[in-house]
């Protein structure tokens, strides 16, 4: 299990709260999961597993899982058959609480969909039975989403890979320039992932190679049956991102912008500076506070980054939250750097890690720029494990 139990029933009662419920179908809530270690296992009808404040936890799952369900998971059990029997068991799993204010993957309205896994049907039932329910997003930043030493030597060694990868693609797109041969977004993207491979990472999806208006698109995604080629005088945007594969190893993330030529066209020199700026202060704003003695919430970091876009002009054309969590998924559950898709108000506390990945998309001008960093909340403070892009590279061809 990756719940500290003891830790985990001081913290509820910090937080006044008479427990945590965790409950899963078919693998809609992955937060339970993580929590109990039963990523990967079969399971085919609902559990529930009730951590309370005080107590010994307590599990109900269906009589036909009873058997096979993990031994590793603490506490009494109890089993259930037709859904009369469900209600019944689950009456009887509350009954030991004094006032049912309980915590699930819930979050209000929906605003943070990380945290907005327990379908509404099954909210109304918990509340049907005298359960004041509140989002478990507190515990789950505390207690899933904190890195372990083991996590952040993971990450730097990934790290330090994929940003090798991201130099050697760049160089590579300069040698196949310069002897005259044909390279391509997908031929890059291949090269990336080979180099992933040798260097044993893995990764949820393939890295995006974007060549001018391409960039200009976040979410572009290489197209196989029509490969675009890379020419003299194009930007190509790398975002990469792999982990080495141990079940608890966590991702690294990164963004740089290349031209195939020496004279950068002003025009990506003035939408990158804007973007790099903004990004830096991003950064900054965290030592700063650190500094201080202050922690700042997610939302935060993402308004002083997007006001600084917004001063130059570009407000508009920066589309999405500035970062997000990063953990065993590139996209992690912890808090996000967001005041434009969600107001991420968790607050950015030690051991969560995050990118600072700021864009200005132009596609009518067939040009797009984004650069990121992943920032780790260490003992001593926010601290960035890689390279920093200065400015756009210049892929000599």
């Amino acid at each position: 299990m990756a719940l500290d139990l003891p830790l985990l029933q001081k913290t509820l009662r910090e937080l006044d709260l008479d427990g945590w419920l965790l409950c899963d179908f078919h693998g809609q809530n992955p937060t339970a999961l993580e929590a109990l270690g039963l990523v990967g296992r079969l399971l085919t009808r609902r559990f529930c597993y009730l951590v309370p404040a005080v107590g010994e936890p307590a599990l109900l799952v269906h009589r036909i899982e009873l058997a096979s369900f993990p031994k590793e998971v603490p506490g009494r059990r109890a089993s259930y058959s037709s859904a009369a029997s469900f209600e019944s068991a689950m009456k009887s799993l509350l009954a030991p609480l004094a006032r049912r204010r309980l915590a699930m993957e819930y979050f209000p309205l929906g605003a943070i969909p990380y945290l907005s896994r327990v379908d509404g049907g099954f909210l109304e039932f918990v509340r049907s039975l005298g359960v004041e329910v509140f989002s478990s997003a507190e515990l789950v930043q505390r207690f899933l989403c904190r890195w372990s030493p083991h996590q952040l030597a993971s990450h730097v060694r990934a790290l330090r890979a994929i940003d090798s990868a991201k130099d050697a693609a760049f160089e590579q797109i300069g040698v196949a320039l310069r002897r005259g041969l044909e390279v391509t977004e997908v031929a890059i993207q291949k090269f990336l992932l080979d180099a992933f491979a040798n260097a044993r990472l893995e990764c949820e999806h393939a890295p995006i190679v974007a060549v001018n208006a391409h960039a200009a698109d976040p979410h572009y995604e290489t197209n196989l049956a029509e490969p675009t080629p890379i020419r003299r005088g194009d930007l190509v945007l790398i975002d990469l991102w792999a982990r080495e594969k141990g079940p608890r190893d966590v991702y690294a993330d990164i963004t740089w912008v290349g031209y195939c030529g020496e004279e950068v066209p002003a025009r990506a020199v003035q939408i990158f500076k804007v973007a790099s700026e903004a990004r830096d202060l991003g950064y900054a704003a965290l030592r700063t506070a650190h500094g201080e003695g202050r922690t700042l919430e997610g939302w935060q970091v993402d308004r002083r980054v997007r006001d600084h876009i917004g001063s130059q002009g570009f407000g508009e054309r920066f589309v999405h939250r500035t970062g997000h969590s990063l953990g065993t998924h590139v996209h992690g559950d912890g808090a996000n750097l967001d005041d434009f898709e969600t107001h991420d108000t968790r607050q950015l506390v030690e051991g969560l890690a995050f990118s600072i990945e700021p864009g200005i998309y132009l596609p009518e001008e067939g040009l797009g720029v984004r650069t990121e960093i992943d920032v780790v909340m260490t003992p001593q403070g926010p601290q960035v494990f890689s390279k920093i892009q200065p400015e756009i590279v210049r892929i000599r061809c």
